[in-house]
Parts: structure tokens; sequence; C-alpha cells
């Protein structure tokens, strides 16, 4: 004998009732766990949409979508509900038309470089990220890339170097990690001119700081893994462009192999939302940080846009509106083992590779991120034996800079700071 089912009281929850599939107890299992609910409101986190594969109504519809013959989703590899959500995300902080993610800023700038070189070659910046440069050496090798370094900063400098044999020109926004600001608006100009596409990565900077698609870049790329996501916790990358320039970055991405899984691209989602906050706070502490560091003798020379006597202040200041100067500091001790004798002694710091999350980090580079570079190129991207590279994450000021003190003291016991520890400084927001 069945019991009646009570009637709902007034303002109590009830479920929504969804309809039950058909079939025996497998078939039930199977069909019921993709039976969603018709959500009327709007949720304040994107869905993560786990599914590699998607169903259509009839056979003739996979086909057409796989060809881009009619919109939707078919396949993981090609596109993602999640990662949708994403790209428009993206494309709306650079101010772009368009934009897509990728499994790291390596495959981003790999894609980018490789459909706008056509057969022409690349001119890329000597002040360049480690792993950038040895993915150029393995397209040269490999891949018969054409590919020439030069200094790129300035308009001067990108003259000097640019030939007819160039196609795409790729620089840094700040060089990772000697902090020379590119003079994007002057090479905009000379690419333009020339017929040169300009690819910028702007991973240093974040579109918090920098939008170089605005001042007419033709690609920003980014490691969506440093201050996109901001918490050390995915590997992704993205790129901002013309809409027919993504498509054919989307091709790439999807041929290749290289696309972003939807929980990666909901963590840099959740990234975003506070990528301003983050990135305001790592500044005010990083320029207290370097003006400190600027007044201890022991440090030879500190690399910060935000100091006044940086070569490029002027125009970084310029460049990034007032919001900030960035949460990189670089400084040189007098060698590589005062430099890993400080890394060493550091506390709050972490010893770790990546930038731009919410932990400070710090890194010798020349062993490390630009490892692959030889003495030569080595000095070429503006790196000596004893370069320390800081990335300031969200800890107390006080904090990292007590931290700073100590650990220069114990790397350096025979010279003493003539500074106690400096007042933390600020930024507009």
């Amino acid at each position: 004998m069945s019991l009646p089912s009570p009637e709902p009281e007034p303002g109590v929850h009830v479920e929504p009732s969804l309809p039950r599939p058909d079939g025996g107890f497998s078939t039930r299992a199977v069909k019921g766990s993709v039976i969603l609910p018709d959500v009327q409101q709007a949720p304040v986190s994107a869905g993560i949409w786990l599914s590699s594969t998607w169903g259509a109504d009839r056979s003739a519809d996979v086909g057409e979508l796989l060809l881009d013959e009619q919109p939707g989703y078919v396949y993981g590899r090609y596109d993602n509900p999640t990662a949708t959500t994403l790209h428009g995300v993206i494309a709306s902080l650079h101010d772009a038309p368009a934009a897509w993610s990728l499994a790291s800023g390596t495959a981003a700038i790999h894609a980018t470089l490789d459909v706008l070189r056509g057969t022409g070659r690349i001119l890329a910046t000597e002040q360049i990220y480690g792993g950038t440069w040895a993915l150029l050496r393995r397209m040269e090798r490999d891949a018969g890339w054409g590919v020439d370094h030069a200094p790129l900063a300035t308009a001067d400098q990108l003259t000097a170097a640019l030939t007819d044999d160039h196609t795409v020109v790729h620089v840094e926004s700040v060089a990772n990690p000697s902090m020379v600001v590119t003079d994007l608006p002057a090479l905009v100009e000379v690419c333009r001119e020339r017929g040169v596409a300009l690819v910028v990565d702007n991973t240093f900077a974040s579109p918090w700081l920098c939008r170089p698609y605005e001042l007419g870049a033709t690609a920003v790329v980014e490691s969506a893994t440093k201050f996109l996501g901001g918490h050390g916790d995915v590997v992704a990358g993205v790129v901002a462009g013309d809409a027919p320039l993504i498509d054919a970055v989307r091709r790439h991405t999807y041929e290749l192999g290289a696309s972003l899984g939807a929980f990666e691209a909901w963590l840099i989602l959740r990234g975003v939302q506070t990528l301003s906050l983050r990135v305001r706070q790592a500044s005010a502490s990083a320029l207290a940080i370097a003006t400190a560091l600027e007044q201890d003798p022991r440090p030879e020379v500190v690399r910060y846009p935000g100091l006044g006597d940086h070569p490029e202040h002027a125009l970084a200041t310029g460049l990034f509106a007032g919001r900030g100067y960035g949460a990189l500091v670089a400084f040189d001790l007098p060698g590589r083992e005062q430099a890993e004798a400080f890394a060493d002694a550091c506390s709050v710091f972490v010893r770790a590779s990546s930038l731009g999350g919410t932990h400070s980090l710090v890194l010798h580079p020349g062993s490390t991120s630009h490892r692959q570079l030889d003495a030569a190129s080595l000095a070429s991207a503006g790196l000596r034996p004893g370069t320390v590279r800081l990335s300031i994450g969200i800890e107390d000021v006080e904090d990292l800079l007590a931290d700073l003190q100590q650990a220069l003291a114990t790397a350096m016991p025979d010279v003493t700071s003539s500074s106690a520890t400096a007042p933390a400084g600020g930024v507009d927001p």
C-alpha cells in the first residue's frame, strides 16, 4: 500500500521534477546522468562543461559541426562552452574583437607566430623569456622557421633590424626579466608602415596595466598561468586579436592538440575577476620593495619601471596610465653565489618558477627560467650572473621587506644595509 504524497507547504522549496529515462537499470543510469534542469536564474559562477563530446539531432549535423557549417559544439578539442565564456572575457579585457585559449602560453605564442609568419622570417626581441627562446630554436631546427633576434625596445632599434624578409615581429611589453619597457606605440607605427605583423607578449603587464591591441598590435599573447589565473593552480595561454586571426589560431590549436580543458578555463575565469585588485596590491608592494632595494648598498642595480631613474619610467607611466608599474622586480648581486645564497635564505618568498600569483616568488633566472641561453645570449637578454627576479604577491609588504633584509644579510654578511626597512609605497588605483 502506497502512502499519498504530502502537499508542499507554502514557502518550502520544491526541487524541479525531471523526466525519467526509459530502459533498463544501466540504460537509465547513463541516460539520466545528462538530464539537466531548466535553470531560470542567473548563476554567479560559470558552469564547468566537463564533456568531451556533444550529441547531435542528426548524423549529418555531426559532420557539419566539425566543418563549421553550423554553430554549436561537437568535440572538446574544438571548443567548449566554458572556454567560450573565457574567450569573451579576454577579448573584452583587451578590447579586441576575439580571443582564444590554449593549453599554455608557449602554445599561444607558437600558434600565433606560425599563423602570421607565412613564408617569411620572424624578428624577435633578444630580451626574451627563456621558454620562448627555446621554442624558436626548436622551430628553426625542426620546422624550418627563419628567426632573427635583435634589440627591439624602440622604433630606431626595430627600423635598424627589420628587413623585407620579415613578416612578423615578436616583442614583450615588459621584458623578462630585464624589465625593459617596449615603446609599443612607436613599434606599431613602424610595423604598420612596413606591412609587418606585430605580436606582443603581454604576460608581465597583464591587460590591467597594458592593452597592446588598443595601441595597434596585430595580436596579444599571454601566459594565463600568470596574472590572469593568479593563484598558481593552472597552466594556460590566451591570444587576442581580429576575428580572422583568431579563427586561424583556433584551427591551428585543435589540429595540433593544444586546446584548453574546461576546468582550466574555469580556473582562469575565477582568476580574472580579481585581476585588477591583485595587480594593484602587488604593484604597490613592488614599488615599496624596489625603493628599499635601491636605497640599500648591496644590490648593484635595481630594475623596476616605477623607479624614477628607470630608463623607461616616463614611457611606463604613460603606457600603464597610472594603474601601477607591475609586480616584477629584478636586481643584481655581485655574482651567482650571492644570488643563490639570497634565494636560499628567503622564508616568505618562495623559491619557484612562474610569476603573477598570490604568493611572492624568488628566482635566479640564469639557472632556471633562462637556463637554455648561453653566456652571450644571457648578456643580450640583460641578465648578469647575479641577477635575481622577484614576483611580488599579495602578502603584507612589511613581511616581504623584512624577508629581503634578512636574506640580503645572509647572502652578503660583510656589507651592511645603510637604510632601515622602507615604508610601503603606493600607486594610483
